[in-house]
């Protein structure tokens, strides 16, 4: 396979999984548990018989919302392409492996790395039915990506709440030949520098598959979901615009437990993180090092982030004008993705957005960036 386009971070999301999914394929004990769709005021959604709810079928966003034109610019130009038309037909362009090649290819983009349901294990409000959620959801993947399997990553999704379940789907995920792991993130989970999650660094070590980190609420959700009118849009607002930097409490928090010098086959990915704050963050951590935390790791952390971190973004101005500033972040570092099919993404206007951001930037920085440097993360051939 030949890449010229490599996206590192699009999505397949609960609202567009096929309806019968969980239901049918979890065990007989939990099926009354799982997500299922059911006629809604709005449409078809996702719901479970304790209450959660995942948005409407085949809705807008991660959470299944409602398309409404002029809300929002780049839903309305996915939506010029026929994607939710075809949704209320039951035509799941995201989640069938054939028509989102087509997508792909609209967009010229030749690879992509799926990120998948994680925000739906939050909502569930029963963890041990999300696990189970995450188990059907993997199995089904592993079908999903072996269609084009050079083109297709799937990420195993790992759930938050119990490390041992975690651990067990790491080596299980591995030996079903998936290609990358992302862990379920909530506002409310143990922080990463307690020794709790000590047993899941060193399965992710023992099977030298990338760790993912996808941006996630650093606040209780039920405060914005409360909030009604203008009160709710300025909640939202707020965290969209901050949600990419919370990012750097779980980077820190692994640096500073030496999770990267303990075990050199961890290497981490933060999805959709952006790229302006990560110099700033490096060189902080390396200045308090130099100061007064050399006791806990013999390198500095900007040292590891380049043996072991990769970060994705879509769109960040501010980021590539920082590159290489005081050795902190190379080009060999980032990966570019379109977020498909997210309401901040850029499918499928991609090459107008990395001509604008990339503006400055050498021919061979751009192509590590959008194709190179995620072939090699991955384990691809060119």
């Amino acid at each position: 396979m030949e890449y010229r386009k490599f996206s590192a971070d699009c999505h397949l999301d609960m609202p567009w999984m096929p309806p019968e999914l969980f239901v049918s394929e979890a065990p007989n004990d939990m099926k009354d548990r799982m997500p299922f769709v059911e006629d809604g005021p709005d449409g078809p959604q996702w719901v479970t018989k304790k209450g959660a709810n995942f948005g409407l079928l085949n809705g807008v966003g991660p959470g299944g919302a409602k398309l409404v034109p002029g809300q929002n610019k780049r839903v309305d130009i996915m939506a010029t392409t026929g994607m939710f038309d075809d949704g209320k037909k039951g035509i799941q362009r995201p989640s069938d492996p054939h028509l989102r090649l087509k997508e792909m290819e609209m967009d010229g983009v030749d690879a992509e790395v799926i990120y998948g349901i994680l925000g739906s294990a939050s909502r569930m409000k029963d963890p041990e039915a999300a696990i189970v959620m995450f188990r059907v959801y993997n199995d089904w993947l592993k079908d999903f990506c072996s269609h084009y399997p050079d083109r297709q990553i799937g990420l195993a999704c790992l759930p938050y709440g119990d490390i041992d379940a975690a651990v067990e789907e790491v080596y299980r995920c591995a030996k079903m030949g998936l290609k990358g792991l992302e862990l379920s993130c909530s506002w409310d989970m143990d922080p990463m520098w307690h020794p709790c999650w000590e047993p899941l660094w060193k399965a992710v070590n023992d099977v030298e598959l990338p760790l993912h980190f996808h941006t996630f609420p650093t606040t209780d959700p039920k405060a914005r979901e409360m909030a009604e009118g203008q009160v709710r849009r300025a909640a939202m607002f707020t965290g969209v615009t901050g949600f990419q930097m919370g990012l750097v409490n779980i980077l820190a928090a692994m640096m500073g437990a030496g999770v990267f010098e303990r075990y050199p086959n961890v290497r981490v990915a933060f999805g959709e993180s952006g790229i302006g704050w990560i110099p700033y963050a490096l060189d902080r951590m390396d200045f308090e090092y130099e100061d007064r935390f050399r006791d806990l790791m013999p390198m500095k952390p900007s040292e590891y982030w380049k043996r072991q971190c990769r970060a994705t973004f879509q769109y960040d101005v501010i980021g590539p004008m920082l590159l290489n500033r005081n050795d902190l972040m190379t080009e060999d570092t980032l990966m570019w993705g379109s977020d498909y099919p997210h309401t901040d993404g850029i499918w499928p206007e991609s090459d107008k957005y990395i001509a604008e951001q990339f503006e400055g930037l050498t021919a061979a920085q751009i192509k590590k960036i959008t194709c190179t440097n995620a072939i090699e993360f991955y384990g691809l051939k060119n």
